[in-house]
């Protein structure tokens, strides 16, 4: 009866982890896929498995902070109506098996980092500190906030193309920036619309924030991230290098999917975690497969050239 009281615990902790670590949220390392897509290494075996392992490595990195995360957060996160009931927030996960967990993750994940390259592992700990600065102090800081959240999604692409020994193009950086900043700025304010005037209770950097002044900071990264990724899927320059002179039939996927974002978000109360809504809106997913299938479709077949 021990024994098996013991396992039953053992399952049940396990199964908490794997609710902190969040794997539903791990769809934002997929942007490390950028640099084998646009980098003409997608039909390469071995460049395929660089790029599964450097997505290994940030699902555990970032799992890694999450719990992180949820340790520093716990008391503000028994204050909010949707993040009181994770593991740790509620007690049900103690935070000695939390932090033990994300000190073994982020061991394990720089160690496989460098033995696929020494670069891989120099960007991993560079994600690892901005994280750990942003949910220590930068979080707190207004715009730079939401800047520290963009940085993060940029070391991704980043960690992709030099996993797979690719150059690191500028319009890669551009176009993660602001769509990042799009992401991040609509995450602000689905919390303030959702929480009212407990906002601040949970999130103190919400008091300095406005519905008025995000939706203006939103309009402007959307305005310039449809104008960066149209520049750049038509651009000459882009036609030479991919091989594929109709990259810019594409856009219309951009702009529907965004249009369709800011629908969610303004119209169904959304935006508080992209993943979710990718995984949850039909049409949103539909769009972003249709982008992703097109692409590869220009830049690797006959029919694009």
């Amino acid at each position: 009866m021990i024994v098996e009281s013991r396992r039953e615990v053992d399952r049940s902790t396990v199964s908490l982890l794997a609710v902190s670590l969040r794997p539903d949220q791990w769809t934002k390392n997929l942007l490390l896929f950028a640099g084998l897509l646009f980098g003409g290494r997608l039909l390469e075996p071995d460049a395929v498995l660089l790029a599964l392992g450097a997505f290994a490595v940030f699902c555990a990195l970032s799992g890694a902070m999450y719990l992180v995360n949820d340790i520093r957060d716990r008391e503000a996160d028994r204050q909010h109506p949707l993040k009181r009931a994770r593991p740790i927030a509620s007690g049900a996960l103690p935070v000695g098996t939390a932090a033990t967990t994300a000190v073994a993750l982020v061991t394990a994940a720089m160690a496989a980092a460098y033995v696929m390259a020494p670069a891989l592992a120099a960007i991993a700990a560079a994600y690892v500190a901005l994280l750990l600065i942003y949910s220590a102090s930068l979080k707190h800081v207004v715009i730079v906030d939401v800047l520290v959240i963009a940085a993060g999604f940029v070391l991704r692409a980043v960690a992709g193309a030099v996993a797979v020994q690719v150059p690191i193009r500028p319009w890669l950086l551009v176009c993660t920036t602001l769509l990042a900043l799009f992401l991040a700025f609509s995450k602000r304010r689905h919390e303030l619309v959702l929480l009212g005037d407990g906002a601040v209770d949970h999130r103190r950097i919400l008091e300095e924030y406005s519905p008025y002044l995000l939706d203006q900071m939103i309009a402007v990264v959307t305005a310039s991230t449809v104008i960066a990724y149209t520049v750049f899927a038509t651009s000459a320059d882009t036609a030479e290098r991919l091989g594929t002179s109709r990259l810019g039939l594409t856009v219309p996927f951009v702009l529907y999917g965004i249009f369709r974002y800011l629908y969610l978000v303004h119209q169904k109360r959304g935006g508080g975690s992209p993943a979710t809504m990718l995984l949850n809106d039909r049409p949103l997913l539909v769009c972003v497969a249709l982008w992703a299938g097109t692409v590869v479709l220009l830049m690797y077949t006959p029919l694009g050239k």
